[in-house]
């Protein structure tokens, strides 16, 4: 045999291996290039590729083990920049598996390869690892320097990969010092370039990552979901097994907001399973959000678990932890982990996941000052970042302060606003959890029946979720205020009242006869009990197709008139009809009876009932006036109600 047909099988493996490489077959090309390396005889830059392809598939002690030959063999054709390359990626790759002291090795190996070398991409590489260290500790002035720089090495050398890092690591940084709209819009530049196809596939990954997590770190949720499933469509159009698990695991945080808590968990431990050889930082996220579900439905066991899986891949696992021991009864504890967790960082992101629960802590320990303290701190966090869920979380501290302090009017209405702000985010466990302290906020007022409604209407959402403790919680709640005697109660109450009812109901009738109308009547009605319970509305009378609710709050009352309008219109999406529904609100003093309320608000919001049109939300101008803030809707008009002397301002809700 000659040495050209022993070298033949060997050639073609490696230019199959690199065809394979081009068209990101990752699989494949690992196949091809362990044939072709059972000879040794692959060029430096076919490991580079070997490498690549050891990490997209998920095996990063692969990975690792052919970039350092990879790393050696650059040194010794003598090419200093592809070395460096190595050395960086090297550095990426023991980072995740939490070996810290090696990457900084990693990251100074490279860095004295470049030192007097001419301007190149490793150069701009080689800023990343040092914008990260300086995120990490706060000093955003050097972060920001370096991210520049990065940008300004990217222009200079045409590299549209070094740009779209760029923009991201700007973007970061930006965020996390509180120029939010700045950095908000260089991500959403960095993903556009991602999402064309101009960037290549780490780089790719990278943006689409770090863009999803600076934007969970905000608590902007919505953006954070749009960019998660942008990347889920990406990998699934790659043939690749461990970054799906980053992706997966940054979605998780937004399903169990949304109140998915099984599909959130199932996603968690799958991500976690993937995660487990090749990313142990954001496999320890999933842990910590596998803990947080665990604990809302109750298995205190499998939260401990959780948690500490967490903390051994190196996610702090608070405040998650704190609540776990605020739980068993260890608050003492709790608020010391929670104490430890703020003093080890100054970053004001970090420190607004901690501060709800260290108020919340402080206030169990009747340690009024700390807890103001921390909710002072707080509102400026969410004054300077803006997202609504800062917003929601400082109101709710607000909220539990005043109610602690007996400044009840106060509470009522901090309570009132975030409970709104959590209920736009979609967040029924959140907003559940307002419910409680409002009630309790309620009842030290002296509304008994209004702290009544918001105890049904968080027992209806701790319900469906599968909150276990938090539903005992409120049972025992309710049997406390049952037991209260009724002289407690004052005669007149402010509610926000609605009235609804189908529109040519008699019309619908002739159109498909008594059997299906009793049908459609019956579906009708379940669907707005149904809504009536989660918003906190108190069926006061029913008769034929048309209900008369009281509702403790304009916002509770205003939300759950959408949530119908909103239904009824999906249902007809869907099946092609569903009935016209008109309903009218309005806030007002009325007078508690045996029956329910009377009084000339009761009436003015029937008036503004019967005038509404087809699907249609009309509300008097002091429903809007109740409302913080007030809700998008039509230009006012004075109507003349029927039986009412003076003319009443109403506006159309969008």
């Amino acid at each position: 045999m000659t040495s050209t047909e022993q070298t033949q099988p060997t050639d073609s493996a490696v230019d199959g291996a690199r065809k394979a490489l081009r068209a990101r077959q990752w699989s494949d090309a690992i196949e091809l290039l362990r044939a072709a390396d059972a000879d040794g005889t692959l060029e430096p830059a076919d490991l580079d590729g070997f490498g690549e392809a050891a990490w997209w598939v998920g095996r990063l002690g692969e990975a690792i083990e052919i970039r350092e030959r990879a790393f050696a063999a650059h040194l010794a054709v003598g090419d200093r920049n592809r070395a460096a390359a190595s050395a960086l990626a090297l550095a990426n790759d023991y980072s995740h598996r939490l070996d810290s002291a090696i990457a900084k090795g990693w990251v100074r190996r490279a860095e004295r390869l470049l030192a007097d070398l001419p301007e190149s991409p490793e150069h701009g590489y080689l800023e990343r690892p040092f914008i990260g260290a300086a995120l990490g500790r706060g000093d955003f002035p050097e972060a920001l320097d370096r991210a520049e720089r990065l940008l300004a090495i990217a222009a200079r050398l045409g590299d549209a990969d070094l740009e779209a890092l760029g923009l991201q690591d700007k973007g970061r940084v930006l965020i996390a010092a509180g120029r939010v709209d700045e950095g908000l819009a260089l991500l959403d530049e960095a993903v556009v370039a991602a999402i064309s196809g101009e960037v290549s596939p780490y780089p790719t990954a990278v943006v689409y990552c770090n863009a999803t997590v600076a934007c969970e770190d905000l608590t902007d949720y919505r953006r954070a979901g749009e960019f998660a499933d942008a990347a889920k469509r990406w990998c699934d159009r790659q043939a690749i097994a461990g970054f799906p698990g980053m992706c997966r695991v940054r979605r998780v945080e937004i399903i169990r907001l949304r109140g998915a808590w099984a599909e959130a968990e199932a996603q968690a431990r799958q991500a976690c399973a993937e995660l487990a050889e090749f990313c142990l930082d954001y496999a320890g996220e999933g842990f910590y959000q596998i803990g947080e579900i665990r604990l809302r439905v109750g298995d205190l066991e499998g939260a401990e678990e959780a948690y500490t899986s967490a903390h051994e891949m190196g996610r702090d696992p608070q405040p998650g932890l704190a609540m776990l021991r605020h739980a068993q009864g260890r608050t003492d504890a709790a608020a010391e982990l929670t104490a430890r967790s703020l003093a080890s960082t100054s970053l004001p992101l970090f420190r607004a996941r901690l501060l709800p629960t260290e108020v919340e802590l402080a206030l169990a320990l009747g340690d009024r000052p700390r807890a103001q303290a921390a909710v002072e701190e707080l509102e400026r966090i969410a004054g300077d970042y803006g997202t609504h869920v800062l917003r929601a979380a400082a109101l709710t501290s607000r909220g539990l302060l005043g109610l602690d302090a007996g400044q009840l009017e106060a509470a009522i209405e901090a309570l009132r606003s975030s409970w709104r702000v959590w209920q736009e985010t979609d967040a029924p466990y959140e907003a559940a959890l307002t419910r409680v302290s409002l009630a309790r906020a309620y009842a030290a007022a002296g509304d008994r029946e209004g702290a009544a409604m918001e105890l049904a209407a968080a027992a209806a959402v701790f319900e469906r979720l599968g909150a276990v403790p938090d539903a005992a919680r409120v049972a025992a709640l309710r049997g406390e205020l049952s037991s209260q005697p009724e002289a407690q109660e004052p005669a007149h109450a402010v509610r926000t009242f609605m009235f609804t009812d189908i529109v040519r109901s008699t019309q619908l009738i002739e159109a498909v006869g008594d059997e299906a109308w009793g049908g459609l009547l019956a579906w009708h009605d379940e669907m707005i009990r149904t809504l009536l319970r989660e918003h906190g509305g108190q069926e006061v009378h029913h008769a034929g197709d048309g209900f008369f609710v009281a509702f403790p709050s304009a916002d509770a009352a205003v939300d759950c008139a959408r949530a119908i309008r909103g239904t009824l219109s999906e249902h007809r999406r869907r099946n092609g009809f569903a009935p016209s529904v008109r309903i009218g609100l309005h806030s007002a003093e009325a007078l508690r009876t045996r029956s329910g309320y009377e009084g000339r608000g009761v009436h003015i919001a029937a008036r503004i009932g019967a005038i509404a049109g087809a699907d249609e939300i009309l509300a008097s101008s002091d429903t809007i006036a109740a409302m913080q803030p007030p809700p998008e809707h039509g230009p006012a008009r004075e109507e003349h109600l029927r039986g009412i002397a003076r003319p009443v301002e109403v506006v159309s809700l969008a």
